[in-house]
């Protein structure tokens, strides 16, 4: 029949996928103590890109592929074979806040080139200060954003790796701090339980950032017990600088189901973040003719209740276009985010 692998070894295989899971959890977890929660800059770059990938709880790094991989796992580039891709995705996340990121790689330089941006909004608000509790008539902004530079290609028929460039800058009103960060990728393909394939990268390694700008200047009283002296004297808050959140992610996936009709893929990543405890993601995706796929993953695995990770699902359809062997996907997922509700993320690619 059509399917290569019947229902017997499935469950001897997802027996292995487990297993893998377990090795891949650090032996250090348990150790921590302190996540060092909210001791990074750039929070904005943790946050996942693809409606694909989310809808597999962020278990993307063996599987990264396409536009998506710009984010995930520049390696990942290589699958596009001799193909190009353009994306785009837009989140309405928590507290009216937006979230953007659009992409594209083709093929170059024996490999693929891409760039991308993201854009993580803040909207506007009302000036208030300690004497004008009913604001100053002002409103402020925030704005993050990354622009990114991208190639990956394939070493050998099994062996793919990918480097990303980035330009990071965040801003509130006035004031802004500037950075440039670095991701590192690796996949290697073997012929172990449905092709397994091995995938880790590290992310966000660069320069520390420092807030700088008009709104850090001040007028102050050097010593408000004396009178008449002047009570207005320029002066700047000294702030400190704080490095990107430099994370190491690892994961497999594998298809232990894959033909013609229908695939199933699985996957499982270990991450170590710079500024949280250590955790698990997982994935499935359910193909039928790679058209339609159904989705789901829980991101989080290891976590406390107060880190608001959860279950995340998601659709996806992929049409054939009229000319060039050139596809158009539109994908959906919904992210769980505990008491927080949940988000909805939109995408859509087209690969030409």
């Amino acid at each position: 029949g059509d399917i290569r692998r019947g229902e017997t070894s499935l469950a001897p295989t997802m027996g292995w996928a487990i297993a893998l899971a377990m090795l891949l959890v650090p032996l250090g977890a348990q150790a921590q103590n302190v996540s060092k929660v909210g001791t990074t800059s750039g929070q904005f770059l943790k946050i996942g890109v693809g409606a694909r990938s989310v809808a597999l709880g962020a278990s993307g790094v063996a599987d990264a592929q396409g536009a998506e991989a710009l984010y995930w796992n520049p390696a990942g580039l290589s699958r596009l074979g001799t193909q190009g891709e353009a994306m785009a995705m837009h989140t309405d996340h928590l507290a009216g806040l937006t979230h953007d990121f659009v992409g594209a790689a083709l093929p170059a330089l024996g490999g693929h080139v891409g760039i991308a941006a993201t854009v993580f909004s803040v909207p506007d608000d009302e000036v208030r200060t300690y004497d004008q509790q009913q604001g100053t008539g002002e409103t402020f902004d925030a704005t993050s954003l990354a622009l990114a530079l991208s190639y990956g290609r394939a070493v050998t028929d099994r062996f793919s790796v990918g480097a990303t460039g980035k330009f990071v800058q965040e801003r509130i009103w006035n004031s802004s701090a500037r950075g440039v960060a670095f991701d590192l990728g690796v996949q290697f393909r073997t012929d172990f339980w449905g092709g397994l394939t091995l995938g880790a990268a590290l992310y966000n390694f660069g320069s520390d950032m420092k807030m700088d700008g008009r709104d850090i200047a001040a007028q102050i009283d050097p010593d408000p017990r004396i009178e008449g002296n002047n009570g207005q004297i320029p002066a700047q808050y000294r702030l400190d600088s704080w490095s990107l959140p430099t994370d190491f992610q690892i994961g497999v996936t594998m298809q232990p189901i894959s033909s013609r009709l229908q695939t199933l893929t699985l996957s499982v990543d270990a991450l170590h973040p710079a500024s949280n405890y250590e955790s698990v993601n997982v994935g499935a995706e359910y193909a039928v003719r790679d058209r339609v796929f159904l989705r789901g993953g829980y991101e989080g695995l290891g976590l406390g209740e107060e880190f608001e990770r959860g279950l995340s699902a998601g659709v996806g359809v992929a049409l054939p276009l009229p000319y060039g062997g050139g596809l158009a996907k539109i994908d959906y997922a919904y992210q769980g985010k505990g008491r927080l509700g949940g988000l909805h993320v939109v995408g859509a690619a087209v690969t030409f």
